[in-house]
């Protein structure tokens, strides 16, 4: 349940904000026909926070309706421990197979909160809980000290690495070894994280490029470095959008050139405009036009 490629995918809206679940619905299918190994859904790149808790539970069921057994997660990413456990609770009652769980992004936890909360959460959702670890984001680092502190609770299976240090998977494994899942989480990362064993990879420039995303993961598995370093240092200019404040227009940028998606976003975002679009777009272009062979048995 905790390997391979799982999207964090984008949330897909129509012109008058409201959700397109068709859209959805082909998007979520392009990953799963390409591979990938589940969905995440509702996290920084589905534009969570933005949705309310009836929507979000909606993204939810929609991607169930693709996954066809496969992990699907939502996130909770609440200010306040109280809404994070209902949103949890509500997830659970959906049918959810996990969570992925971040601290409050609002209130910054020190340690002990941060225990606290992820602990809480997990009780009311009584779910497989994907622990998110992102202090660039989100200013709370969950260490691997914190992790050990979690260990002995179950319902924590997995986390998605994304401090920015790429020594933190080894500091991980070597302190815990095989107790969590290991996924990276940041996409310039991915290739150094599979190498040195991260099991897994929760990507976002896949929703654009699932093939791609999904060859170097297998590569990676298979051992065969060379083919995948290959096609990765192709995807680099792509992987660094994931890896922005305008990650979610980046992608959803890329959604659009590369597999005819739609661009609408939440306010406060808008869509991409002037240079920063046309570099954006340059990007884009000029990998659709070198795109790579794939290796046949990746």
């Amino acid at each position: 349940m905790w390997t391979g490629v799982i999207p964090a995918v984008t949330t897909k809206f129509k012109p008058d904000g409201s959700l397109d679940h068709a859209e959805m619905e082909r998007c979520f299918s392009v990953q799963m026909e390409a591979g990938c190994e589940g969905i995440i859904v509702c996290g920084s790149l589905g534009e969570g926070p933005m949705l309310s808790h009836d929507e979000r539970i909606a993204v939810l069921q929609r991607a169930q309706s693709v996954t066809k057994g496969k992990p699907t997660l939502l996130t909770v990413a609440e200010a306040g421990t109280r809404e994070a456990c209902e949103l949890a609770a509500k997830a659970a009652k959906a049918g959810a197979s996990g969570l992925m769980v971040v601290p409050s992004p609002i209130y910054h936890t020190d340690p002990a909160e941060t225990v606290e909360t992820l602990r809480a959460v997990a009780a009311a959702g009584d779910l497989p809980v994907m622990i998110y670890s992102n202090r660039v984001a989100y200013r709370v680092d969950v260490t691997p000290e914190i992790m050990e502190e979690l260990a002995a609770d179950p319902r924590f299976v997995a986390i998605k690495e994304s401090s920015d240090d790429i020594r933190r998977t080894t500091e991980i494994i070597n302190r815990l070894g095989d107790r969590y899942a290991v996924l990276t989480g940041v996409d310039n990362l991915a290739l150094e994280a599979l190498a040195v064993g991260a099991c897994g990879w929760v990507a976002g420039l896949v929703c654009a490029f699932p093939a791609e995303t999904v060859a170097i993961y297998r590569l990676m598995q298979a051992g065969r470095l060379k083919e995948a370093l290959a096609i990765y240092r192709w995807f680099r200019p792509l992987l660094d959008l994931d890896v922005s404040t305008y990650l979610v227009q980046n992608i959803k940028l890329a959604e659009a050139l590369a597999i005819n998606s739609t661009e609408h976003v939440r306010g406060p975002r808008k869509p991409l405009s002037g240079a920063r679009r046309e570099a954006v777009e340059a990007i884009v272009r000029k990998a659709i036009e070198t795109r790579p062979a794939l290796p046949a048995a990746a």
